[in-house]
């Protein structure tokens, strides 16, 4: 035998009424508009009356004027107890009404009937004592109607006030006559733009795009050392606008910049204004309807805006990088709202992001960059070679920090389906682009040195201890190839590709790090 719930509810007089009682009880979930429960409320008065010396008959009726209805329509004398707040048919995992229970003097359960079938009602009410009932009156067998517990728009909100909630989180209470949305501005949870309000439900909601334990800590969020659980950043996907079905593509973001490689508190810290970066490869990117074609990176596409915005608000709100506090950039960046775009792999010649960086190509993946700058415009209608197209691109990427800065970042370019076509049709692939960019960046060092235009490069103490052929050495922009990063996306009309301008890379600043989605 199992035992059935305790509860205290009250009737329409305001009469409490305590199972278990210690009395032997019959517990009949109903709801005034089922065809089935009114049907069967003149037999569960007829019990009540003819039984209810010794047998406890509890009516919880899942509306407060269904209640009054029920009780006008059929001249009831039993009690129709109020469970309108549904806790004690969410309790009960109430599917059907009319659900009837048979309770011992302990509470447990005995008997259970669901709907109405003539035949078995008869039988349990014949095992408890005589009543006087027209059998033959009521019908042979008639199903039940779907409980108000189990309607969508409320049954997260009973799972999330349930005692068994996934739900751990501090809870604000806000006050009725309190706008929430300005609220949230009070309390510093907002970007400057107006949040979604986590409700309960829906954080229940949004914790049902993951497997994962909602209690799980994914990572340790600087620089407040926050501990990011699972229900933390289900909190910020809701307030960002996501859908619960991005979650797994955030988790997996969160990871990845909290990673040592990564580094999110000196991102968040310099001055210069660096931001996150996400870029989506894989079959996710169909599922959740992620833009890599016409305004990729720009706004109007769900997925694309409120996963990159929910990183953000995550690092502000579970690691505590405010704008005047820790985070300290100079001017601030656009991108610290949002962005996140997905590569366009149908349309990239060669291998996808995430499978240059060992993934299988089946994979969903994300990863982070860190950028300070972007998308700048790379503009060339003209070139149709290759080679010039590389070089142009070469010629846009001088001025990623500064023009004589060398050596300093990386950068993330993305390339638009035409100047793909055009390098296709010359037979370059990401290794001669990359390798075009350094060679036409290449400049001789003394040309790199501080002079009386610029002060940025190399100081004239140090240039002064070169010797001839250091000074004529030719130091391309980059430090490496693989600090140029090739993406595929945008409208398949228009030569305009893109480049973000990078941060500090390697130990000193920050790496770029991918990590696998997994999916639900």
């Amino acid at each position: 035998m199992s035992e059935l719930p305790a509860f205290l509810l009250q009737d329409q007089g305001g009469k409490e009424y305590r199972f278990p009682g210690g009395r032997q009880s019959l517990i009949c979930f109903v709801k005034e508009d089922c065809p089935t429960c009114n049907d069967v409320m003149p037999l569960l008065d007829a019990l009540y009356c003819s039984l209810g010396e010794h047998l406890e008959v509890h009516v919880p009726g899942q509306t407060a004027q269904g209640n009054r209805e029920l009780t006008e329509r059929h001249a009831l004398s039993v009690p129709l107890l109020d469970d309108s707040r549904l806790a004690v048919s969410f309790a009960y995992d109430i599917d059907t009404v009319p659900s009837l229970f048979l309770a011992d003097t302990q509470g447990n359960e005995l008997k259970r009937l669901v709907g109405f079938v003539r035949e078995e009602w008869r039988e349990l009410v014949e095992s408890l004592g005589e009543v006087n009932v027209d059998w033959d009156a009521l019908p042979e067998w008639r199903p039940g109607c779907g409980s108000l517990s189990v309607d969508p728009l409320i049954s997260e909100r009973l799972r999330a006030e349930a005692e068994n909630s996934p739900l751990r989180a501090r809870r604000i209470e806000v006050a009725a006559h309190d706008d929430e949305f300005e609220f949230m501005f009070d309390q510093g949870f907002s970007d400057g733009l107006p949040l979604v309000p986590p409700t309960p439900e829906r954080v229940i909601r949004m914790l049902g795009g993951t497997s994962r334990d909602t209690q799980e800590v994914v990572a340790v969020m600087p620089p407040n050392m926050g501990d990011a659980t699972v229900e933390k950043i289900a909190i910020n996907a809701v307030m960002a606008g996501c859908r619960p079905e991005y979650l797994p593509v955030i988790l997996a973001a969160v990871e990845a910049i909290c990673t040592d490689e990564y580094n999110i508190h000196g991102v968040m810290a310099t001055t210069m204004g660096a931001s996150p970066v996400m870029v989506i490869n894989g079959p996710v990117r169909q599922k959740l309807d992620m833009n890599m074609k016409l305004g990729a990176l720009g706004q109007g596409n769900r997925a694309n805006a409120t996963i990159g915005r929910a990183l953000r608000l995550a690092i502000r709100n579970i690691g505590g990088a405010h704008p005047g506090g820790t985070e300290r950039s100079t001017l601030g960046n656009p991108m610290k709202f949002t962005m996140c775009f997905a590569e366009w792999e149908e349309r990239n010649p060669w291998s996808p992001l995430h499978v240059e960086r060992g993934f299988e190509a089946s994979d969903s993946v994300v990863t982070i960059f860190t950028m300070t700058s972007g998308p700048t415009l790379m503009v060339d209608q003209d070139s149709r070679s290759g080679a010039q197209l590389a070089g142009s691109f070469g010629l846009c990427l001088e001025s990623v920090f500064h023009p004589k800065a060398h050596f300093a970042s990386e950068t993330l370019v993305v390339v638009c389906p035409e100047h793909v076509d055009t390098f296709v049709r010359d037979g370059y692939d990401k290794v001669a682009i990359r390798a075009r960019i350094q060679e036409v960046t290449a400049r001789p060092v003394r040309d790199l040195i501080e002079n009386d235009v610029s002060a940025v490069g190399f100081k004239k103490a140090r240039a002064a201890q070169m010797e001839e052929p250091a000074l004529n050495t030719l130091m391309p922009k980059f430090k490496s190839d693989d600090d140029i990063h090739l993406v595929v996306a945008g409208s398949d009309a228009g030569k305009f590709s893109g480049a973000f301008h990078g941060w500090a890379t390697g130990e000193i600043g920050s790496i770029s790090v991918s990590r696998k989605i997994e999916e639900v």
